[in-house]
């Protein structure tokens, strides 16, 4: 089916580029097939061609009918609707045919002329472009079949604001009116849109809920323009619209906070009509028979308190707060007035459909690194949703997987993980000091974290690590949120008893042994900090930009290296009889994605990071080190296969010596991305970085230093990617092969000139396929 349908589609577009003037044989009599649009920008004093040069192409946008596709100039699509003909029946091989290749034909109509001319007024009005002009017609092609639509548009001069009043009267609710002008987004000389009325109408509506009008909408607001002056300038009044209720112009209390923190629809009825299983706590009444939660959640989630003014952003700030404790699977909430005589009270109603208090989850995944490592993990994850009753969030989660290399001429590595975690989240800041904050914003979160992690390679060594971290996350607003860890201290020792015989062998070469003595011999403790920044313009922004910014910074040892001295005399701070790293670290990674089109996106991404190694660290520890390589990095390189500097791996290391990094990375990414239809997405990428040592040559030689020529040692490398998108995740494979390589000679590390896809021995060498779950960035 799948070959004979190529097939059919092949002969049938040689006979079009045959045939291709037969389409206007089958065309209905006096039908012109509609070719597009045609607009003669007509110029006006005080417009200024650029803004013309805009509004024609926003016009031509707006235009309708939008004309058949097609392929110089020929409309294959229409082609083949009729070549294949009409199907007898709609589940038949044919109409199948005919609905994937072919499309109706978009025909020519004067009514067109007049819809299009219509919007077109409309759009410029809205702009401020008032009493502009729009004339057209349909223009036959007559030595064709075709028929276009020609406009003439004649732009006058833009409006402008002169000045905005807001009309009030002594009543409180005018007196509120009034102070919201303070706010407006209507700020003369500011051109006139009507879009940003309808804007200033939304949030003066926010203003006035946020005050206590519950009732109040954006239809109570009237917006009228002065504009007889003839001097393209417009005077607005904003008021109050006499015919609002009287409702609307009242302010409302709250009276009572019901919370049904059990609601399940088998329940609702018996919850909501007993008023003996409410308890009291602290005003709210609660239906929580059976204490599955402590008082004091719903002191901290809960704005609103009985005899306050309604306020919509303390509604708004409540749902938040309950749908990110992660507790509850449904909420939703009800205010009902008060019904007896004109009393302004509300009572406000939560019902709230908790998730199962505990879970455990199996998840089996297969693995295939463009390292040539290929295996599979297992996850068990077990959670308790509510484990002190205040929506702590308790997760254990034990992993354990294995993965071999192949194709490494012999040299291939297994690698077995196994690890468990746990950790546990509180929804408000736990510390023995009194820290105070915005409670207006989302309840911040304090997590603590206690882990244990192995990774063995066989025959080499056993890495153990153990890691335990308290750290706090709260947001300064929808786009911003920090993360702050006072404490975290990461033990990292290799067993002398998991040394294998690859191990010792390794000894026998110098630059193995530097490297792998430096992970096997050094005992790590790193007691650290951690604050970081995450910005995200996306989650509220309709623009056709859209940007993400992470900021780390951490300092390591330095609270110890003032309490702890050199007690031995060897120039070493230790605790617990272990020298820890000091060092600091900071890093920044930016991301600007920009919308060019409905299915296509412009993606880039800048990282820096240094870590500064003093005291008793001469390099960054091997676990907080930067490296380069791999699919979400340079993919033209292997995970760490690239770096520090100009360093090369001497001959047949280069499988063993995959766990180095650098103290210092630079790294940039752009990527064009298009969706070719639902599932199928198509990316261009080029990709630029390296990452160096800070001062340390002892292991990589001088070459990994970082030092004046840096730039000279950027690795660049180029690609395709095809990403399927199975709804749940994306899965994506990038093709990339090296532009630029650090580890060449200087005058030949450009290899453009040596691209030959022909040859085989160069495809193994050169192109690296990564395979990946998600984007790279």
């Amino acid at each position: 089916m799948k070959y004979s349908l190529k097939i059919y589609l092949i002969l049938l577009s040689f006979a079009a580029l045959v045939s291709g003037c037969n389409v206007a044989k089958h065309l209905p009599a006096n039908e012109r097939l509609y070719s597009g649009t045609e607009i003669e920008m007509l110029p006006f004093d005080g417009v200024s061609s650029s803004d013309r040069k805009a509004l024609k192409s926003e016009l031509e946008g707006l235009a309708r009918p939008k004309p058949n596709s097609t392929i110089f100039g020929f409309p294959y699509r229409v082609w083949l609707y009729y070549v294949i003909g009409e199907p007898k029946k709609d589940s038949s091989f044919r109409a199948t045919l005919r609905r994937k290749l072919g499309r109706e034909p978009v025909f020519a109509s004067a009514r067109s002329v007049v819809t299009n001319a219509n919007v077109w007024k409309s759009f410029l009005e809205n702009e401020g472009y008032f009493h502009s002009e729009v004339a057209g017609k349909i223009e036959e092609d007559k030595k064709g079949y075709k028929a276009k639509g020609v406009y003439q548009v004649t732009v006058h001069r833009r409006y402008t604001l002169d000045s905005v009043q807001f009309i009030t009267d002594t009543a409180q609710v005018g007196k509120d009116f009034k102070l919201a002008q303070q706010q407006t987004l209507l700020k003369p000389p500011v051109p006139y849109r009507l879009e940003n009325l309808k804007l200033e109408r939304e949030r003066i509506s926010q203003e006035m809920k946020r005050k206590g009008y519950y009732y109040f909408i954006p239809d109570y607001v009237a917006i009228l323009g002065d504009t007889s002056r003839n001097n393209y300038k417009a005077k607005l009044y904003l008021a109050l619209k006499p015919e609002m209720p009287v409702a609307a112009g009242q302010q409302y209390h709250i009276r009572n906070v019901y919370i049904y923190p059990n609601f399940t629809l088998n329940t609702a009825a018996q919850d909501t009509n007993r008023s003996e299983a409410f308890r009291t706590i602290s005003g709210f009444q609660v239906v929580d028979p059976d204490r599955t939660y402590d008082d004091r959640l719903f002191q901290d989630v809960i704005g609103f308190k009985p005899g306050r003014r309604y306020n919509s952003r303390v509604q708004d700030i409540t749902l938040s707060r309950l749908i990110n404790l992660g507790t509850f699977k449904f909420v939703r909430n009800r205010f009902a007035p008060a019904v007896q005589g004109d009393s302004t009270v509300l009572d406000v109603h939560y019902y709230l459909t908790p998730y199962p208090k505990k879970s455990l989850r199996l998840e089996i995944a297969g693995t295939s690194k463009s390292n040539s490592l290929t295996g599979s993990q297992a996850t068990i994850s077990w959670r308790n949703r509510n484990i002190f009753k205040r929506a702590e969030l308790l997760t254990i989660n034990a992993t354990g997987g294995i993965e071999s290399q192949f194709n490494a001429g012999g040299q291939g590595l297994t690698n077995i993980s196994y690890g468990l975690n746990a950790s546990i989240t509180f929804p408000r800041l736990v510390s023995p000091i009194r820290i105070d904050y915005d409670r207006r914003q989302v309840l911040p979160k304090t997590e603590v974290t206690l882990g244990y992690q192995a990774i063995s390679r066989t025959q080499l060594y056993r890495l153990n690590s153990f890691t335990g971290t308290f750290g706090y996350s709260f947001r300064g607003n929808q786009k911003v949120e920090h993360t702050i860890i006072p404490f975290s201290l990461t033990y990292v020792y290799v067993p002398s008893s998991s040394l294998g015989d690859r191990y010792y062998e390794a000894l026998t070469d110098d630059a193995l042994a530097a490297q792998y003595n430096a992970i096997v011999q050094n005992v790590q403790l790193i007691p650290s900090s951690l604050y970081s920044l995450h910005f995200n313009s996306s989650l509220q922004s309709q623009s056709r930009h859209s940007q993400q910014f992470i900021f780390n910074f951490e300092p390591a040892g330095n609270l110890a290296g003032l309490l702890f001295k050199d007690g031995d005399g060897n120039g070493q701070k230790e605790l617990f009889n272990v020298a820890f790293s000091q060092y600091v670290r900071a890093d920044v990674d930016s991301r600007h994605y920009l919308k060019i089109s409905r299915n296509s996106t412009w993606a880039s991404k800048v990282f820096a990071g240094a870590g500064i190694p003093y005291g008793n660290s001469t390099s960054l520890p091997f676990v907080k080190q930067y490296f380069v390589g791999g699919s979400t990095s340079i993919r033209a390189f292997r995970p760490r296969g690239i770096g520090p500097g100009a360093y090369v791996r001497p001959d047949g290391t280069q499988v063993l010596l995959q766990d180095g990094g650098g103290d210092i990375k630079l790294e940039a990414s752009t990527e064009l991305r298009t969706q070719f239809n639902k599932f199928l997405q198509g990316a261009l990428f080029v990709d630029a970085g390296n990452v160096w040592m800070y001062k340390d040559p002892t292991l990589y030689t001088e070459a990994a230093v970082f030092s004046k020529n840096f730039m000279k040692e950027v690795a660049v490398g180029a690609g395709v990617g095809l990403r399927i998108d199975v709804t749940y995740f994306v899965l994506r494979f990038d093709l990339a092969t090296p532009l630029r390589n650090p580890t060449f000679a200087e005058e030949n590390r450009w290899v453009l000139d040596k691209i030959n896809f022909r040859d085989r021995n160069w495809r193994r060498e050169n192109l690296v396929l990564n395979i990946a779950v998600g984007y790279p960035f």
